[in-house]
């Protein structure tokens, strides 16, 4: 069986060091997320107010991966 990720859509409240950020969910619920690989790779720029989609293990809750900017 595949490891299922939950998706949800986020708003960048905090940059942090070294690519992480705090960003806030629709339910005012704050998660620590990191930038994807291929973002990284393709250098996207991320700055507070943006809005975000990202992947969640549903094994841990507080942390998310970054995997597309939507403005």
């Amino acid at each position: 069986m595949s490891e299922g990720h939950i998706e949800v859509e986020g708003r960048i409240q905090t940059v942090l060091a070294g690519t992480m950020f705090r960003v806030e969910l629709p339910n005012k619920h704050m998660v620590l997320a990191t930038i994807s690989g291929k973002m990284r790779k393709r250098w996207v720029r991320l700055t507070a107010g943006d809005r975000v989609k990202m992947e969640m293990s549903p094994y841990d809750l507080n942390k998310a991966r970054i995997v597309w900017r939507l403005g």
